[in-house]
């Protein structure tokens, strides 16, 4: 039976595609969105399931999180059905409605392990936020920039390796100046595979090359890499001189906030996607966890390994909403663009999710202001409500 959502903030397409506010609507769906109309316009029925009166939040497409380790305890290397049902359930608590499990550089048996769990979370078998492929990130990524990556397994780029996996790797990451050309770009993006550069040690000139190959994503920017010098401008001027859709990580410990104001306005606003890189002891509060074996050490907002370097993050996607507002002033709806309309591009998908519009999927992310999450619905069915 259909529902309704009232008395909101929808935050929809405008005229030009991009992301405007409206209020005085009514979003009536199933598991699709089946209509927006205006209040009081053939908008009443008798036989609706469920009216829910927003309160005047903010109702928005479900965010995308293409970024992700873990979080509530589990872990994508976990590799089983237990741990992205538990992933999933927490990310709906977080607004997020479908995401990209992320690998970590690993033994490759331990990554083919968890490509396979992720496949057969793909075609359900989750309660909460949709599984919709991976993110690989290493093993193909450089040792002098390898962050809180296992240098011992890193190994060199290899299309014949991931190609039995093709239909569930969505992004992958890797150093292009270990590429002895293009055909590893090629050969992933013919296979529909997001080509994202990260975890590198390459120059401006192969930074850019990469990206002109077929490159168009950049892992959590200005994170191991090489950074902007007025002599050698490295991957993050790359990154700022392209359209190159680019991760940040706006937990004030992996940016700070001044250079996510300045990445903000150099991008002009566009092709920024904002992501978590949480580990599993994201929910948990301070205490040990681990990340990918390694014993990692989480005080506030900042999760380190033994010798110090940063392991990802604790962040919850909302929560790196309100902290990139806060930080660049950016209007709501350009901001939820980040965590939409902007991955759901970037990976095909864009007919199917991240928009409100007629005939996608019924995914809403419904929260205030600061973004406090009210309630979070995924394909048609709510995960989350406070």
């Amino acid at each position: 039976m259909m529902k309704a959502i009232r008395n909101g903030i929808l935050i929809v397409p405008d005229e030009t595609g991009h992301f405007c506010s409206k209020e005085g609507l009514t979003l009536l769906y199933d598991e699709k969105i089946r209509a927006i109309r205006q209040d009081g316009k053939d908008a009443d029925h008798a036989d609706l399931e469920e009216v829910y009166d927003a309160g005047g939040a903010y109702v928005a497409p479900g965010f995308l999180n293409v970024h992700i380790h873990g979080c509530d305890g589990a872990d994508t290397m976990d590799a089983d059905a237990d741990a992205f049902d538990k992933m999933s359930l927490f990310q709906a608590r977080t607004g997020v409605t479908a995401y990209l499990p992320t690998t970590m550089t690993c033994a490759f048996s331990d990554i083919a392990r968890a490509l396979c769990a992720i496949r057969h979370a793909m075609h359900g078998g989750v309660h909460g936020a949709r599984v919709l492929g991976c993110h690989m990130e290493g093993p193909f990524i450089a040792p002098s920039k390898k962050g809180a990556q296992d240098a011992a397994h890193i190994l060199p780029a290899d299309f014949s390796t991931i190609e039995p996996y093709a239909d569930v790797i969505k992004i992958i990451t890797v150093a292009p100046e270990t590429l002895p050309d293009d055909a590893f770009i090629k050969a992933c993006t013919a296979h529909g595979i997001v080509v994202s550069i990260g975890h590198t040690a390459a120059d401006y000139e192969t930074a850019a090359h990469a990206i002109e190959a077929g490159a168009h994503h950049i892992t959590h920017l200005c994170n191991a890499m090489t950074g902007l010098h007025h002599r050698r401008p490295g991957v993050l001027g790359a990154a700022l001189d392209s359209t190159a859709n680019c991760e940040l990580i706006c937990d004030n410990v992996h940016l700070h906030p001044t250079m996510q104001r300045i990445i903000y306005h150099a991008k002009g606003g566009k092709h920024l996607i904002l992501i978590t890189d949480s580990l599993r002891a994201c929910g948990l509060g301070d205490g040990p966890s681990e990340l990918g074996g390694q014993k990692v050490t989480v005080r506030g907002t900042l999760a380190t390994l033994a010798d110090g370097t940063i392991a990802g993050s604790v962040l919850c996607l909302n929560d790196g909403l309100r902290i990139f507002r806060t930080n660049t002033g950016a209007p709501i709806p350009s901001i939820i663009e980040m965590v939409t309309r902007t991955p759901a591009k970037e990976l095909g998908l864009y007919d199917e999710i991240g928009s409100l519009s007629e005939g996608k999927t019924a995914d809403f992310a419904i929260f205030d202001r600061d973004f406090r999450m009210r309630r979070t619905v995924v394909g048609g069915t709510t995960y989350y409500k406070k």
